[in-house]
């Protein structure tokens, strides 16, 4: 067994023995009951501490990789080959944190305030006119109630998405977008057209972990790239791509998650520039442009598809269970993308975007946004103030300008990402709010590996109940 461990990289030592091992495992190179070596040698071998591979070695007994044989050493599991056999590239082990923080999320208790969560009160959709959109498709359309649909989507559906995009400058025709399950499946079947195990992709650091999640269980390596408030730090990008070569760069433009901030146009014009320079693909993941009353560039608009695929969805400001995503790229992909969603799912659901095709064309959708964004407004204001009041410093606030940190004016959605200055684990702060019934994630979710962060995000839909007052309180009483 010969593995390439790199002290530099940002990926942690423990997570490359891991992979290493399940790739050697994989490739057949290693037969079961073979040994490997023990801990110490291992770590004398490669010159490194002996707790990471503790750690690694005891994952890759948990994950069934490994037998482990009290005073004799660490084995090549005798399943290990039947284990893997229906899992093809697949490294469920790195993917699972990511996938955890989400179900973390959705089995908690129904009183409990999710200051970490991703969704919009209920209080706030419009209940009343989703549900008149159901009756009338179950009345006009009944066969969107039991058959199958076009892989590219309903196509009156797509018209409407197509006709809401002219504004941001994205001029396109119904042949160049794929209706999806979500934006999820948009990324999902992005990465099974583009990406192979061992491909090198870009990522932001902070960022969305189920997009983390995703990558890693398509087998590829992520090399996170420092977002800064006017978008990713150019400086640390220059320097990343003097080293790797990225198949892919993905990026949240308007309204990141979890910062809410939005890529500047000098920023914009960069990037483009230096994907054509150096041949990656920009996936712009633009869920929530919804939430923005006033346009800004967009890399799509201004590259026009030559280096740039665009990923878009409903389901953040629509609703959470009528999953509408789409992608929106030149012919040629999106015909493949098709292709691949036949196999994989055949078709989305024909109700579900119908009744979402009738809420637009009703104009029902474009009513409930304006009421939208004037609430995310006002929280994101009234949750800006409070936060700074307890002492919190914001990524893209008033404390952070008097640092010297220059945001971009556009900055909003659903998040702030905060911190307690004096604090350089969030961690540490989470369990403040369990006294209160509050759920808070610490910002190591919200990065490529995991790493510490000082950070939270906070959903500013939540941040004025009384619980999260509480919380913000004694979480600024954390000790240095």
């Amino acid at each position: 067994m010969k593995l390439e461990l790199d002290r530099a990289s940002s990926v942690p030592l423990t997570d490359q023995i891991v992979t290493g091992v399940q790739t050697w495992i994989r490739s057949r190179a290693a037969h079961p009951g073979a040994r490997l070596p023990s801990i110490r040698q291992f770590a004398a071998d490669y010159r490194i501490s002996r707790f990471p591979v503790i750690e690694a070695y005891d994952r890759l007994v948990s994950l069934g990789y490994l037998d482990s044989r009290h005073g004799s050493g660490f084995y090549v599991s005798e399943h290990a080959r039947l284990g893997l056999s229906g899992m093809g590239t697949c490294d469920l082990s790195n993917a699972a944190d990511e996938s955890g923080h989400l179900l973390s999320q959705l089995n908690r208790p129904g009183e409990t305030l999710q200051l970490d969560s991703g969704s919009i009160p209920q209080a706030w959709r419009d209940i009343e006119a989703i549900g008149q959109a159901i009756r009338h498709v179950s009345r006009t359309n009944p066969s969107s109630l039991v058959d199958y649909g076009s892989p590219l989507g309903d196509a009156t559906l797509r018209e409407h998405l197509r006709n809401r995009l002219a504004p941001l400058g994205i001029a396109v025709d119904a042949q160049q977008l794929l209706i999806t399950e979500g934006a999820s499946e948009g990324l999902d079947l992005l990465m099974r057209y583009m990406l192979k195990p061992g491909d090198t992709v870009f990522v932001e650091d902070p960022g969305y972990y189920n997009l983390y999640g995703l990558l890693k269980l398509h087998g590829v390596r992520l090399v996170g790239v420092t977002r800064t408030a006017s978008g990713p730090d150019l400086e640390h990008l220059h320097a990343l791509l003097a080293q790797h070569r990225p198949r892919a760069f993905f990026i949240n433009t308007v309204f990141h998650n979890p910062t809410g901030t939005t890529v500047s146009p000098p920023v914009a014009f960069r990037l483009l520039q230096l994907a054509r320079e150096h041949g990656f693909t920009i996936v712009e993941d633009d869920i929530y442009a919804d939430f923005q009353a006033d346009p800004t560039d967009r890399l799509a608009a201004l590259d026009q598809f030559e280096h740039v695929i665009y990923v878009g969805g409903l389901s953040k400001t629509l609703s959470s269970s009528l999953r509408i995503g789409y992608v929106v790229a030149n012919p040629a992909i999106v015909r493949d993308l098709a292709s691949i969603k036949a196999l994989t799912s055949i078709s989305g659901s024909c109700f579900t975007q119908a009744v979402a095709a009738t809420l637009l064309e009703r104009g029902a959708y474009r009513k409930y946004l304006e009421r939208l964004r004037r609430r995310m407004a006002e929280a994101i204001g009234a949750a800006s103030r409070t936060l700074e009041d307890h002492g919190w410093e914001l990524f893209a606030g008033r404390s952070s300008a008097q640092a010297g940190v220059r945001p971009y004016a556009q900055s909003g959605g659903k998040f702030i990402w905060a911190r307690v200055p004096h604090v350089d684990d969030s961690a540490r702060l989470v369990p403040c709010g369990e006294p209160f019934g509050v759920s808070a994630s610490p910002g190591s979710h919200f990065r490529p590996h995991g790493e510490p962060s000082p950070w939270l995000r906070i959903n500013v839909a939540f941040a004025l109940d009384p619980r999260a007052q509480a919380f913000f309180a004694a979480a600024a009483r954390v000790p240095g």
